[in-house]
């Protein structure tokens, strides 16, 4: 059996070692995902596809709906193309979806090493391999859920594939990049298309080449090869547009097209869902140059001192300085012939930097990633990078391999021509080695110190909002980091709309099977019409609220506190209520709500310790029953099938603060019968008589205003 050689065997340890970070990364930086929300998305697409299914099905899509997922009557599909999400399922049949993104890591630093060898030698694609195993944005994106450093690996499989199909004359090889080209299309079509048109444009020189030399022989046998990796390239975008077809019903309308039809390449308006610009030239030069400059001076290796080398690689192995420093002279003082093929392949990589650049131009979300235009510390990027530029990671890698190998070969040449000793050689060259060490791991670290820091901030949110799932299995929650669910054996759900109807935003790891009948069903609390259908649908299970207590912002610096509350389903002719507040000043007022009509009590006396208000639920009638409470007008508030019932107990504090109990009840009124949720939702609101649910009540989580005490109890009755 024939060994792999030592470069080969250097550069699968590399690629390993690139894997275990981005595993080690995703689960201690990432174990709830990042901010952006996407990720979510691919792994619930993930979990549909190992279930069988490309979209849910469903009687209530309102209330499943996850987030960015298109409705279309009773079918909810993912705007995004199955691809990743397929990567990511494979890891998901392993046990743990984070399996595939060490599979990608691993995978998109070989690969680089690999091309990077045909185009310079193998030393030099090791060297490229370190390079991209240490590039800041492949170290944050490669443990995340997210389509680019997958797709970006099915682009180095097809360059991979195409340049060993050229250079070997393999129909292997060229049948294995067709595959993968047209994966990458079915993956991000634009992405793939930018990566793919230098080589389209290579494999066109190539053809021409034979032609003008008359090798008609090597002709045929080229434009077989190409044509076969055409084929099975297009044969992907068959797939793709069948997909659509299954999806959307038209072959040329995409998913994210159905869900956002102004999303998409060009200048002009621009929107999706309520956010919407006028995306001009001018606007999209500007926008990409400071994502650019982001990517030069944070994102890629060594910022910024490896863009610098990278271009003297380039002007070193294709410029004006290959006849003086590069592999031109190198062959030249060998007595070796030149390999003219070497540098067109190197243009090629030099190309797919300018495709890419450039073809990103017309694309908004490389405004979008920015969030304010003028601070590189806002927006999305400054957490996860320009990600619309990963593909940069080739032509980065291979260039500044290239300038630190040529720049090694220099030095060495120079102290042998300065007469220096093998001895001294060694240990200058070791010195400056350490110091260039040193160098790019200072300037690594600088670059994603912010990053980090961001993201830790981030988890430590999230660890507050799930720890109630932690606490119900023990601490042992696997939901977020494996896709597994044993908090619940036969569950609903209910999860609170912090962003508006949408699952997965920002819980991502609150995640249904692909059947919708797995050991838990998330739902969205929507309201008592949509509450009571998700139960209809659901009439068995036992029923949860999960709920938080502090602001929910975009920022991750606010504390929550988190609850999960265990919901009875009470059904009678009458509901008797008994709600007790603990006493903060003056009794004021107790209201009766349901929108925006309400019945009215004076609370008799200056009750001290607690105070309790009876009162009873009855179909399409509320009214407070306790003796000593004096309505005003009629004292019964009227509501029609469902609705949210508050009775809201205000106190007068000295000085004249206010602290309004709020105590809602979901109910919904049949014939002469009336179905209410139990316990009620609680908040505590001060300075005002509503609140939000930074003002929640969850009993033994959070402190409260000295005396500050809510319980309640239900006695369901047949009259």
């Amino acid at each position: 059996m024939r060994r792999p050689p030592g470069e080969t065997l250097a550069l699968g340890v590399i690629a390993l070692l690139a894997a275990a970070v981005a595993l080690y990364t995703s689960v201690e930086l990432l174990p709830y995902h990042s901010l952006n929300h996407d990720e979510g998305v691919y792994l619930q697409q993930a979990r549909l596809l190992l279930d069988g299914q490309l979209w849910f099905t469903t009687e209530v899509p309102d209330a499943l709906q996850w987030w960015f997922f298109v409705e279309d009557g009773a079918r909810l599909y993912p705007k995004y193309a199955p691809v990743p999400a397929g990567v990511f399922a494979l890891g998901m049949a392993l046990g743990d979806p984070r399996l595939s993104l060490a599979f990608v890591a691993g995978a998109n630093v070989f690969l680089v090493g690999l091309l990077t060898g045909e185009a310079f030698d193998r030393r030099t694609g090791l060297v490229a391999a370190g390079i991209a195993a240490t590039t800041p944005l492949v170290l944050v994106q490669s443990a995340t859920f997210l389509p680019y450093a997958t797709t970006t690996m099915f682009n180095l499989a097809f360059a991979l594939g195409y340049v060993r199909s050229v250079r070997r004359e393999s129909y292997a090889y060229a049948a294995f990049g067709g595959v993968a080209v047209g994966l990458a299309f079915f993956s991000r079509p634009y992405t793939a298309l930018l990566f793919a048109l230098p080589f389209v444009l290579h494999a066109m020189y190539v053809l021409l080449d034979a032609a003008l030399e008359e090798k008609y022989e090597a002709l045929a046998r080229t434009f077989a090869r190409h044509g076969l990796l055409g084929v099975l390239g297009v044969a992907g975008v068959a797939c793709t547009l069948y997909y659509n077809t299954l999806t959307t019903g038209d072959p040329f309308v995409f998913p994210y097209q159905a869900f956002a039809p102004l999303d998409g390449l060009g200048f002009g308006e621009r929107r999706i869902l309520s956010y919407e610009r006028v995306y001009t030239p001018a606007l999209a030069l500007e926008a990409n140059a400071r994502v650019l400059h982001a990517y030069l001076t944070q994102w890629a290796f060594a910022p910024p001192v490896g863009p610098l080398v990278a271009l003297v690689g380039l002007l070193a192995t294709v410029g004006p300085l290959a006849d003086v420093v590069g592999p031109r002279a190198v062959a030249r003082r060998g007595d070796r012939v030149y390999n003219a093929y070497d540098e067109t392949l190197r243009v090629t990589f030099a190309a797919v930097a300018v495709t890419v650049a450039g073809g990103n131009v017309l694309f908004w979300g490389n405004l979008n990633v920015l969030a304010d235009l003028p601070d590189p510390n806002d927006g999305l990027i400054a957490a996860l990078g320009p990600f619309y530029h990963f593909d940069l990671l080739l032509p980065f890698s291979a260039f500044t391999a290239a300038g630190l190998v040529v720049g090694w070969r220099r030095l060495t040449e120079a102290a042998a021509d300065g007469g220096l000793s093998t001895r001294d050689t060694r240990i200058a060259l070791g010195v400056l080695l350490v110091a260039g060490l040193a160098v790019g791991g200072v300037t690594t670290v600088g670059a994603l110190s912010d990053p980090v820091d961001g993201h830790r901030t981030y988890t430590d949110r999230y660890e507050q909002a799930y720890a109630p799932f932690q606490d119900r299995t023990g601490g042992d929650w696997r939901a977020g980091p494996f896709g597994s669910d044993p908090a619940f054996e036969d569950a609903l759900v209910y999860v609170p709309p912090t962003y508006g109807g949408w699952l997965g935003h920002p819980f991502q790891s609150l995640r249904n099977d692909g059947d919708l009948d797995g050991p838990v069903v998330y739902a969205l609390d929507r309201g008592p019409d949509d509450d009571f259908a998700v139960l209809d649908t659901y009439p068995d299970r036992t029923v949860y609220r999960y709920t938080y207590r502090g602001p929910w912002t975009p920022d991750p610096r606010p504390d929550v506190v988190a609850g999960i509350q265990r919901l009875d389903v009470r059904d009678g002719q009458r509901h008797d209520v008994r709600t007790t507040v603990g006493v903060v000043g003056r009794p004021s007022t107790i209201r009766l709500e349901v929108g925006d009509r309400a019945a009215v009590y004076d609370v008799p006396g200056e009750p001290s310790g607690n105070l309790t208000v009876p009162w009873t639920i009855r179909p399409g009638t509320a009214t407070v029953t306790g003796e000593g409470f004096t309505p005003r007008g009629d004292g019964v508030v009227r509501y029609e099938a469902g609705a949210e019932l508050t009775l809201a107990v205000t106190f007068v504090q000295e000085g004249g603060a206010t602290v309004t109990y709020r105590q809602t009840v979901t109910v919904r009124g049949t014939g002469d019968r009336v179905q209410l949720f139990w316990p009620p939702e609680t908040r505590v609101c001060r300075l005002t008589g509503d609140c939000g649910r930074e003002s929640t009540y969850l009993p033994g989580r959070g402190e409260y205003l000295d005396g500050v005490v809510v319980s309640g109890t239900v006695e369901s009755r047949e009259d």
